[in-house]
């Protein structure tokens, strides 16, 4: 059974993506053809772009609830970067082989490629790694420490 608070997170981490995408795609779409930069390069600029729009959103409202998360936002920056960088390296090559070996056109490539990279790639390692937080504790665990070790005992409160 799915929670609906799992659907709500993804729900949520989908808008920031979306958001995001929108930023990154309407750039590479500029830079690519008012710009004439090769569009895996632009793949490459407004993907940093979009990533900055992404991890605001995501930090801040998508995967915030009540409970901390584990690690500092330094270290999520760093992770989120990580993730980032490969998810445009997989875009940016895959939109390419997409064009080279098909003949698609590099915005529909583009989409193709971002639909599987988001939901296979991007948000399970943003959800369990990235923004991951403390589980919630609805019972208080209490330990009972004994000399020997061997004796101790932990219940929980109910």
């Amino acid at each position: 059974m799915v929670k609906k608070k799992s659907v709500k997170v993804f729900l949520k981490a989908q808008l920031s993506a979306f958001s995001g995408g929108v930023t990154d795609y309407g750039m590479m779409i500029l830079l690519t053809e008012k710009l004439g930069i090769h569009f895996t390069v632009s793949i490459l600029i407004s993907g940093a772009l979009g990533g900055v729009v992404n991890f605001c959103i995501n930090r801040y409202w998508a995967f915030r609830d009540q409970s901390a998360y584990l690690t500092s936002a330094r270290m999520q920056l760093i992770r989120f970067f990580g993730v980032v960088i490969s998810s445009i390296t997989l875009k940016s090559t895959g939109t390419y082989l997409l064009h080279r070996s098909f003949n698609i056109d590099y915005r529909i490539g583009r989409l193709l490629i971002d639909s599987v990279v988001s939901y296979g790639f991007n948000y399970p390692l943003m959800k369990l790694w990235v923004f991951k937080t403390e589980p919630k504790k609805s019972q208080k665990t209490f330990s009972y420490q004994n000399e020997n070790p061997e004796n101790n005992v932990r219940t929980q409160a109910v």
